[in-house]
């Protein structure tokens, strides 16, 4: 487990909930999300861990049936914690799919477990993403930015999420990587006027933005989100995924199956 990237206090309660749910089913993978790995976490920031496990294949097969999926959220000594984990193979049915948040638990960053089953499934995920991650990503940014309008004042919070989903779904579009730290992307696309909402944002979650900001920066999103538009036409991905990725990822499964019989 790699907790170095988190304060003291939120790595304590990260490495706390994980020996548990560690415990009660095999991880594949737990992704630090949110405001951490988007690289704007303030100090209020809750601790967001998203996983995907295996369960024994009895359990898939029988009729002593295994749960898909498994939420926990909690305050632990101070810290708000949203553990969500999903199991491999309706993980791998969303990725090719074109399901965003199954795309960056498998290839994101930063992970704090990581199984050495990881290491052989990243390329096969990597080989199997198409154009279909563009409805992911329009559908989320467009929503996150229908509530920030509709919120009174909208927030730095509110802009930067909008931000980070469609330039992390521009950039794998253009590039087949997942990126989700904004002050990566910032840069790369063209929006270094957004470094003063991360500085606003990392001050503090409920940072709001006064009207002259507020005008300003829903310019940013205009921008953003034709960006992606163009990504989705000129994407170096496939329309749908390639036949031979798809036979590679459920000869993988099929094999992980037989294993954990």
């Amino acid at each position: 487990m790699q907790f170095d990237v988190l304060p003291d206090a939120q790595a304590k309660v990260a490495r706390g909930v994980l020996e548990e749910e560690g415990k009660a089913r095999e991880h594949l993978v737990v992704l630090l999300s949110g405001a951490h790995a988007y690289g704007f976490a303030s100090p209020d920031s809750d601790l967001d861990l998203k996983a995907v496990h295996v369960v024994s294949t009895s359990l898939l097969v029988g009729l002593e049936m295994a749960p898909a999926a498994r939420d926990r959220m909690e305050v632990i000594e101070g810290v708000e914690i949203d553990y969500t984990s999903n199991e491999i193979g309706p993980v791998l049915a969303g990725i090719l799919g074109g399901n965003g948040n199954y795309v960056e638990r498998i290839l994101g960053a930063p992970a704090l477990v990581k199984s050495p089953l990881l290491e052989g499934l990243r390329p096969l995920v990597r080989a199997a993403l198409s154009r279909r991650v563009f409805r992911h990503y329009a559908g989320f940014a467009q929503n996150q930015r229908k509530a920030a309008e509709e919120e009174g004042g909208t927030t730095a919070k509110r802009v930067l999420y909008v931000l980070r989903t469609a330039l992390t779904g521009t950039h794998l579009l253009r590039a087949g990587e997942v990126v989700t730290d904004v002050a990566r992307l910032f840069p790369e696309y063209g929006f270094e006027e957004a470094n003063a909402l991360v500085t606003m944002k990392r001050a503090g979650e409920r940072t709001k933005l006064s009207a002259k900001e507020a005008k300003r920066f829903r310019e940013s999103l205009d921008r953003a989100m034709r960006m992606l538009e163009e990504a989705r036409d000129k994407s170096v991905l496939p329309e749908i995924p390639k036949d031979e990725a798809f036979r590679a990822l459920s000869a993988w499964l099929i094999a992980l199956r037989k294993e954990r019989f």
